[in-house]
C-alpha cells in the first residue's frame, strides 16, 4: 500500500494526539529500602521477622530476612507488576506482595509435590520491633540451658534449648537430635516468652509463659500452617542430648558403605570405588537442598573441603530430594552448588523420606536425620555415622563440632593403610 506524504503526516498527528497526555506505559512501583518489619499470619499468631531491602537496578532488589545473628540472604527480587517478588529457588518457596507506599500485602508459598503451603503476608517499612514496640519488664532473664520437651498428639522428643537474653531482647535456638531449630530471635514481656524464625522454609513461632518459680516454662511450637506441638522446658546446666554418633549405624556384617547413584553434573554413576576415593579418607554427606541445616552444614563443608582436599580426604554429598526425577532435581542441585562454591561430588541419591532413604543404603540400620554424616577411613571402613547437624545459630555447640570433626578427620588421616 503507498501513502502520499500529507497522508504519512496525518497518521503520525493522530497517534501523537491520541496518545497526548496519557502515559502509554504502566508505570511501575518503587519500594523503599532499608528495614521492614515483615509479618506472617500463623495458626498461633502473627510470626514476625525483619526483611531488610537494598536496591540493585530500577526493577531488582537485594533482599535479607534477619533472624537474630543472621543475616540471610534471598534470591534476586523483582518488581513485577505493581508487586515485588523475592522467591527462595532452593526451598521452592516465595514472597509475593503488592507494593503501597511504605506497605507491602500478599502472601508466602512453599510449593510441595503433596500440596502447596500459603500463608498471609504483609510488612511496613521503617519499623525494627519484632513482636511489639512496648517493653513490660521480664520477670526473669531467661539465658542459658534448659531441658526441653516437644510433644505432639503422637510423639513427643527431647531438646536442650539455649537462650540469651539482654533486658527484653531474647535470642538462641533448641537443638534436638535431628538438628537445631536455627536462629531464633524474639523478646520476653513481663512472664512471656516470644520467639520466631523465617528462612524461607524454616516457619516457626514459639511462645511460652514463664513459671512462677522463674525455672520453668511452658508453651506452644507453631511450624508453618499444620504443625503444632506442646512443649515444656526446665532450666538446667547440665541438660544433653543422646550422642550424636550412637544414633544410627551399620548392621551387624557390615563395615563399609555401599552406592551408586548419578552425579548431577553429569549423569554418570558416582561410587565409592572410583579411584578418586581409593585409600582416602572419605566423608558422605547426607543431605537434601530443601533442608536449611544441610545447608549450614554445606557452608562449613564447602570452604573446608577446599581447604583441606590435598590431605588425602574427600567429601561426597548424597542428595535426598522432594523430587527424585534427575532432570528437575540435578539442575537445582547444581545451583546449590554454585550458590555455595561446593566443588566436591554431589550425586541424585533418592527421595527425601528417611525410611526411602535407609533403603538406599541397606547396610545402615536407619536414616535418622537430614543431614548425617558418614565418616570412612583409608580402608574403606565406616568408622562414625553422625546424625544431625549443630549449625552456628547453636554458638559453642557449633564451635565444638567444628573441633570434635577435625580432631577426628586428623585422627582419620594419621592412621596407616593396609
Amino acid at each position: 500500500m503507498r501513502y502520499s506524504l500529507f497522508g504519512i503526516l496525518l497518521l503520525i498527528y493522530t497517534a501523537c494526539s491520541n496518545s497526548a497526555g496519557k502515559d502509554t506505559t504502566k508505570q511501575q512501583p518503587s519500594i523503599q529500602t532499608g528495614i521492614w518489619r515483615a509479618v506472617l499470619q500463623s495458626p498461633g499468631g502473627e510470626l514476625p521477622f525483619s526483611l531488610e531491602i537494598e536496591k540493585k537496578t530500577d526493577s531488582t532488589y537485594a533482599a535479607y530476612a534477619i533472624n537474630g545473628q543472621e543475616k540471610l540472604a534471598l534470591d534476586e527480587a523483582k518488581i513485577e507488576g505493581d508487586s515485588i517478588r523475592i522467591p527462595m529457588e532452593l526451598f521452592e518457596s516465595e514472597l509475593v506482595a503488592k507494593v503501597n507506599d511504605d506497605k507491602l500485602t500478599g502472601r508466602f508459598t512453599r510449593y510441595s509435590p503433596t500440596g502447596n503451603v500459603n500463608m498471609p503476608f504483609s510488612a511496613q517499612q521503617g519499623l525494627t520491633h519484632r513482636f511489639t514496640a512496648a517493653t513490660q519488664t521480664p520477670v526473669a532473664d531467661l539465658t542459658g540451658k534448659w531441658a526441653v520437651t516437644f510433644r505432639s498428639e503422637n510423639n513427643s522428643y527431647p531438646a536442650v534449648g539455649v537462650f540469651e537474653q539482654k533486658g527484653n531482647n531474647i535470642t538462641g535456638t533448641f537443638l534436638t537430635t535431628t538438628g537445631d531449630y536455627r536462629y531464633l530471635a524474639g523478646t520476653v514481656q513481663r512472664d512471656s516468652l516470644y520467639l520466631s524464625c523465617f528462612d524461607g522454609t524454616h516457619v516457626y513461632l514459639f511462645k511460652a509463659s514463664i513459671g512462677k518459680d522463674k525455672n520453668t516454662l511452658t508453651g506452644g511450637f507453631w511450624s508453618s500452617m499444620a504443625s503444632y506441638e506442646a512443649w515444656t522446658a526446665n532450666r538446667d546446666s547440665t541438660a544433653t542430648l543422646p550422642d550424636a554418633n550412637s544414633l544410627a549405624f551399620l548392621k551387624k556384617g557390615f563395615d563399609r558403605l555401599a552406592f551408586t547413584f548419578p552425579n548431577v553434573e553429569d549423569g554418570k554413576p558416582l561410587s565409592l570405588d572410583d579411584e578418586r576415593y581409593r585409600g582416602k579418607v572419605v566423608v558422605v554427606q547426607l543431605m537434601g537442598s530443601w533442608c536449611p541445616n544441610c545447608m549450614d552444614e554445606t557452608k562449613f563443608l564447602a570452604p573446608w573441603y577446599q581447604k583441606n582436599k590435598d590431605r588425602g580426604v574427600e567429601v561426597i554429598a548424597l542428595a535426598y530430594e522432594r523430587i527424585p526425577d534427575f532432570a528437575v532435581s540435578a539442575p537445582k542441585l547444581q545451583k546449590m552448588k554454585d550458590r555455595f562454591d561446593v566443588t566436591y561430588e554431589v550425586a541424585l541419591a533418592g527421595v527425601n523420606d528417611k525410611q526411602a532413604a535407609a533403603q538406599t543404603l541397606p547396610m545402615l540400620d536407619k536414616v535418622v536425620a537430614f543431614p548425617s554424616t558418614i565418616f570412612i577411613d583409608k580402608e574403606g571402613k565406616v568408622r562414625r555415622v553422625h546424625t544431625g547437624f549443630s549449625g552456628p545459630g547453636t554458638g559453642k555447640y557449633y564451635d565444638a563440632y567444628v573441633e570434635d570433626f577435625n580432631l577426628f578427620i586428623d585422627k582419620l588421616l594419621a592412621e596407616g593403610t593396609m
